[in-house]
């Protein structure tokens, strides 16, 4: 059963490596196709797009890297793997998010002023190029990765369709030019770019620090655990529960269980592993079964 669980992890990660470099190839490609066509059209708006392709394209290739961590095995002083890579790859990720919306609001400001004259008809055929290429990397993260748990994957797929809504965007203000000579358009289509930007950033971070920072994970409800595991006939009360996140997909549980003196010790524990498992797909459970003449010190967290 323990190979059977560690294969399909396995399995997983190189399902998400496969779409990784598929949608990082598809990425890169329109990523310098859109910055060069920004500098020939004079778009900020195709510019902003191919930023924002930039650090999506950074994410992906930091995940590549982190999926090829993560399969090193774990060392005498890295007990846990280099599953956390993963972890610091998207808070880097974040952190850059950030710094490319504040250079495309610092760009945009400047042109609410007076805004150049765009070559709308020219942004418009590579806006669409892009669209499309962000439709397919999005299709083929759907098909081939695992965009729901895996944060480094979820993060690359919600900037794919930001990525989406910017080419759509950048189409919208190529029309609004073209035909009515609105140039204005491109700046404030730029900073709807950025903010969807921020969004995506600040979705990454919050997610990225609550991991590092051990806690729970979200879909987990530790009084619901509690509560779980203290009605196992025999048990008395729970005590020192921690659960938290090694990496995406990968929780793991401590905590001490008080039983009855009659009561089996191997029967519970078999009993509260299979609930948690069962329960809570965490594979990964340390509980200590105690009774009431154990005695340790009392602990701080």
């Amino acid at each position: 059963m323990e190979n059977h669980q560690h294969n399909h992890f396995a399995e997983k990660r190189e399902g998400n490596k496969r779409g990784l470099i598929i949608a990082l190839s598809i990425t890169t490609i329109i990523m310098i196709l859109e910055f060069f066509g920004g500098l020939f059209t004079n778009s900020l708006a195709l510019l902003s797009d191919s930023g924002h392709m930039l650090s999506d394209a950074s994410s992906m290739a930091l995940s590549l890297m982190a999926i090829w961590f993560a399969s090193r095995p774990p060392s005498s002083n890295k007990t846990y793997g280099y599953y956390r890579f993963e972890i610091l790859a998207a808070l880097f990720n974040g952190v850059t998010l950030f710094v490319i919306a504040g250079f495309i609001v610092k760009e945009a400001i400047q042109r609410f002023n007076d805004p150049p004259t765009v070559a709308s008809g020219t942004m418009i055929i590579i806006a669409f190029i892009g669209l499309a290429a962000n439709l397919l990397s999005a299709v083929t993260l759907l098909k081939k990765a695992d965009v729901k748990e895996n944060i480094n994957l979820k993060s690359a797929y919600i900037h794919i369709i930001g990525d989406a809504l910017g080419s759509v965007g950048a189409i919208l203000a190529g029309l609004l030019m073209l035909l009515f000579d609105w140039y204005i358009a491109d700046p404030i289509i730029s900073m709807v770019v950025a903010l969807l930007i921020l969004k995506s950033a600040w979705s990454v971070l919050k997610q990225s620090i609550h991991i590092l920072m051990e806690g729970s994970p979200l879909m987990i409800n530790k009084k619901e655990v509690l509560a779980l595991l203290e009605n196992i006939k025999g048990v008395e009360n729970v005590h020192d529960l921690h659960i938290w996140t090694i990496t995406s997909g990968l929780d793991s549980l401590t905590c001490h269980i008080l039983i009855g003196e009659e009561s089996d010790e191997q029967v519970i524990l078999q009993k509260a592993i299979n609930l948690i498992l069962d329960n809570y797909k965490i594979e990964h459970t340390t509980i200590q079964i105690e009774k009431s003449n154990l005695q340790h010190q009392e602990l701080n967290i």
